[in-house]
């Protein structure tokens, strides 16, 4: 994805923000316990499945940081964005 079409379509996805190198992009979500974030965790899981497009996800506590890229392409690609409108839309990411 060029630069220019990254800049558009983070623009269109609240709160994803992109690597240094522009390979990724990533956002924070935050939940009120460990349970909201495990339902999240599982919620973000069958978008992934149905995409087949699985993200890198970091979990804590209270957390999960969610990450697409597509390595195959060396970088981002539409299906990440469709990905993480997918995962910013889910009821579950408004956290607690």
């Amino acid at each position: 994805m060029d630069a220019d079409t990254r800049k558009r379509v983070l623009a269109a996805l609240p709160g994803w923000l992109p690597d240094a190198e522009g390979k990724l992009i990533g956002r924070r979500f935050g939940f009120a316990n460990f349970y909201q974030t495990m339902a999240f965790v599982d919620a973000v899981a069958e978008i992934a499945h149905a995409q087949d497009h699985h993200p890198e996800m970091l979990v804590g506590f209270d957390a999960c940081t969610v990450s697409f890229t597509t390595h195959s392409r060396g970088g981002l690609t539409l299906n990440d964005a469709i990905c993480a409108a997918q995962v910013g839309a889910l009821p579950e990411a408004s956290g607690g």
